[in-house]
């Protein structure tokens, strides 16, 4: 049985984006393909996208997981300064 995506709106656009970008940044970070300040900078973008909470249930549970990803980052650019 196929999944049902929930329609797209603006937020959740934003955050499936976001979300996408996380594992792009870690894996840029790690390749040292990525400076830390583009990181940042994407980083920041992510975390602007989670910053208004929403009651949609979908959208919670994909700040959520930006949230996590972000803590990644947030702790793998702590430790290359």
């Amino acid at each position: 049985m196929s999944k049902q995506i929930p329609p797209a709106t603006p937020e959740l656009n934003r955050l499936r984006a976001a979300a996408g970008l996380i594992p792009i940044i870690e894996a840029g970070l790690i390749d040292a393909k990525l400076s830390a300040e583009r990181a940042a900078l994407m980083a920041s973008f992510c975390e602007w996208t989670t910053e208004k909470r929403s009651t949609d249930p979908n959208a919670i549970k994909l700040a959520e997981s930006v949230d996590e990803g972000l803590k990644r980052i947030k702790r793998a650019l702590a430790s290359a300064v």
